[in-house]
């Protein structure tokens, strides 16, 4: 499998993602747009395509952040709706997976900042790829924004905070508002990055503070997200088989 990543910014690592790249042996490559690299033109050397997080909206312009273009990185997910990748979308990148399609992107009806349960929904507990996640599961968040939807998605993961979770677009793009690759390490990037937002916060109960968020086990949630990915690139390799 060729993996390539989308990262935003340095404090969105790709974490768990990476990890599980490196221990199947797949071949990867990464575009790091807060280092002012271009998104690829086409494709062909993509499997699977997944977009990372960051602090950007799809609507943010290339005069607001001149680092991320929004257009070209929607033109990139849309060429690999059409060519049938697989396609994995985080935060950021799953509300870019939703304007792709065509579905507007939504303030959450929360904002959600450290660990908290998602809950499947009959369609998540029917899906082949996640339903091993179990009815609830504890997992990461670190977003103000959600997907959008579109006629043909399924909503298949919940919070109470946030009523879209996890989203299948189709049975190969698979949009994550949630962020199941959080290890110490990613986790310690981002409390860098919002420590004096963390410090400030006092009435906010979907916003925990930075020693609640170190001290959560993320090994657990990181293994269900392997099977995930391992699980979508076997239809994968099934439906190239077919072509």
């Amino acid at each position: 499998m060729n993996v390539h990543f989308i990262q935003h910014e340095m404090f969105e690592a790709p974490g768990a993602y990476l990890e599980w790249v490196k221990q199947r042996n797949h071949n990867f490559s990464i575009t790091k747009v807060y280092e002012y690299q271009p998104v690829p033109t086409t494709v062909d050397d993509i499997d699977l395509l997944i977009i990372m997080g960051g602090p950007q909206s799809p609507d943010t312009t290339i005069e607001q952040c001149e680092y991320f273009n929004a257009k070209a990185e929607v033109s990139l997910i849309q060429k690999c709706i059409k060519a049938g990748k697989a396609i994995v979308g985080v935060c950021l990148g799953a509300q870019l997976l939703g304007t792709a399609l065509g579905a507007k992107y939504e303030r959450s009806p929360e904002q959600e900042i450290g660990i908290f349960p998602i809950a499947l929904t009959s369609n998540g507990l029917l899906d082949e790829k996640i339903r091993h996640f179990g009815s609830v599961l504890s997992v990461g968040h670190w977003h103000n924004d959600m997907p959008g939807i579109t006629p043909e998605c399924r909503i298949l993961a919940n919070s109470i905070g946030c009523p879209r979770q996890i989203i299948a677009f189709s049975d190969l793009v698979y949009g994550f508002q949630c962020h199941m690759e959080f290890t110490t390490e990613v986790i310690e990037l981002l409390l860098v990055e919002e420590e004096e937002f963390l410090a400030s916060n006092t009435d906010n109960k979907f916003i925990q503070k930075p020693n609640k968020i170190r001290s959560y086990d993320f090994k657990q949630m990181n293994k269900k997200l392997y099977l995930f990915l391992d699980k979508l690139c076997q239809l994968y390799k099934v439906k190239q088989t077919l072509l």
